[in-house]
């Protein structure tokens, strides 16, 4: 690893991140919460962070793989960090652990909580915490493709630790042209939501922060209730259909809006996303039914939609305390929560494609039992997928029942019951936001212990980067290939040209 490299960038990082905390300073000022020296002051100390980083450590030209998932997880951990000065210095948490979460939260788009009365926060404080959810669904790395050209060299090693899925699509030769396309997509799509959401009747405010929370798949909301608050067929409606959305792989967005809707069809992965989503509501829909958990049929197919599109995108938003439905449906929200969104979108989870295949996989290995002689072909598609693929892919779900395994152990070590302990886990690790019982969706984190809480904000992070970016960084090897850094007055000594 290009030590010097790596933090240069992450200072450049550091200084852009800083810049997003001046973006809520025009709704401090409008609603006159007196936040304005807060966001200015976290803005200030990100700088003066970043220009350090910048001044020490001089640029490298070559970034490898592994610089790339250093790069990407330093800069989430920085990002969370910054992202969490305004809560802290603000006066909103007094613990800074609780900060930090709930700003790992927002980046991430895992939209878990630890506020139990969302609405007591400054105006531009609820801005800030959407936006963060907004920032982090498309990734703060391909953000900065899309807008510094000074992170052109590496490009690509950046884009492939960052991108949620076990795909990465180039839609452009360069990858600051992808990043481009990408967040233009992003911001079309965010614009039609927030308009949408106007004509329903809400206010700006709260269309833009429910814009923000719905395309990025974080589940943030303005108010303690959710989107249940609003009680508006029309809302949540339009929700239900842009977390689908969003749920979706940003690149058959691009090819719709070119004028190709039939791109979406041929995609199996769509295809096996649409028929997931389909059989649950009707799972819950019969079930909920039966036990006349709601007075009409009307009310339980919209608590249904809602809810199993918010869950298996990963949003996480609200319209009914699913704590309080049958013992069966539980387990299968819970059971939706591994699963995710397709590859390329905003969702986290273990993604449609991965399971898809999986099940393609036991399925040949089911049929080469009963007929010995016989030579299947994995394909997705109508592409045959390499052996490597399906090798990265069971490793990735062994280490992701791993990461799982070890974070429930510790958590209920802490005196956690077991049942918030292991829902707790399974949501900050797939990015959802609600779990079971302490953590149910009519509840909030923060009741559980500090070190819980630090444990959590890191199953966030590993869930956000895929798990592979974090195991990376977690293994002797990674470490020991380390270089020394390259300091800005040795670049000078050998006469080498000065770079920012």
């Amino acid at each position: 690893m290009r030590t010097g490299g790596v933090l240069n960038i992450f200072g450049k990082l550091l200084i852009l991140i800083s810049l997003c905390l001046l973006t809520p300073i025009p709704f401090s000022l409008y609603f006159q919460d007196g936040m304005t020296p807060t966001f200015f002051l976290s803005a200030g100390i990100g700088a003066l962070l970043g220009l350090l980083f910048v001044a020490l450590f001089a640029p490298e030209k070559d970034l490898g793989y592994r610089d790339g998932f250093a790069v990407v997880v330093f800069s989430w951990l920085g990002l969370a960090f910054l992202g969490a000065l305004p809560y802290y210095l603000g006066g909103q948490m007094p613990l800074f652990v609780d900060c930090f979460f709930e700003s790992m939260s927002g980046f991430t788009t895992t939209g878990s909580t630890v506020l139990s009365q969302v609405e007591i926060l400054p105006k531009s404080l609820l801005f800030w915490r959407s936006m963060t959810h907004w920032v982090g669904g498309m990734g703060i790395i391909v953000l900065s493709l899309a807008i510094l050209p000074l992170l052109g060299v590496g490009g690509m090693q950046l884009f492939q630790a960052e991108m949620p899925g076990p795909t990465k699509d180039r839609l452009a030769p360069r990858i600051q042209d992808t990043a481009r396309i990408l967040w233009g997509v992003y911001f079309f799509l965010t614009a039609i939501l927030t308009v949408l959401l106007l004509v329903g009747g809400m206010s700006f405010f709260d269309a833009i922060c429910h814009s923000f929370a719905t395309l990025a798949t974080g589940g943030f909301s303005t108010h303690s209730a959710s989107v249940a608050y609003f009680d508006s067929v029309y809302i949540e409606t339009v929700i239900i259909i842009f977390m689908f959305l969003a749920g979706i792989n940003f690149t058959l967005h691009h090819s719709g809006l070119k004028g190709n809707p039939a791109a979406y069809w041929r995609n199996e992965e769509f295809r096996f996303y649409l028929s997931l989503c389909t059989g649950a509501i009707l799972f819950i829909v019969a079930v909920n039914s039966y036990h006349q958990v709601y007075a009409t049929f009307g009310q339980t197919l919209r608590t249904a939609a809602f809810q199993v599109v918010a869950i298996i995108t990963t949003t996480g938003f609200g319209t009914a305390d699913f704590e309080q439905w049958p013992p069966a449906l539980k387990i299968l929200l819970v059971s939706l929560m591994f699963v995710g969104g397709c590859a390329g979108s905003t969702s986290g989870g273990i993604k449609m494609v991965r399971i898809l295949l999986f099940f393609k996989f036991a399925r040949l290995q089911l049929k080469t039992l009963v007929h010995p002689r016989s030579v299947g072909t994995l394909k997705f598609g109508k592409v045959k997928v390499p052996p490597e693929v399906m090798v990265a892919i069971l490793g990735f779900l062994a280490l992701h029942i791993g990461f799982f395994l070890l974070a429930s152990l510790a958590i209920t070590a802490l005196g956690v019951d077991i049942i918030t302990g292991t829902t707790a886990v399974i949501t900050t690790l797939n990015n959802v936001g609600p779990g079971l019982n302490m953590v149910g969706p009519a509840q909030n984190f923060g009741a559980l212990p500090p070190l819980a809480k630090a444990i959590l904000s890191f199953c966030m992070l590993a869930g956000r980067l895929e798990l592979y970016t974090v195991a990376v960084l977690l293994t002797p090897d990674f470490w020991q290939m380390a270089r020394k850094p390259v300091w800005r007055w040795q670049t000078a000594r050998t006469s080498a040209p000065y770079r920012f």
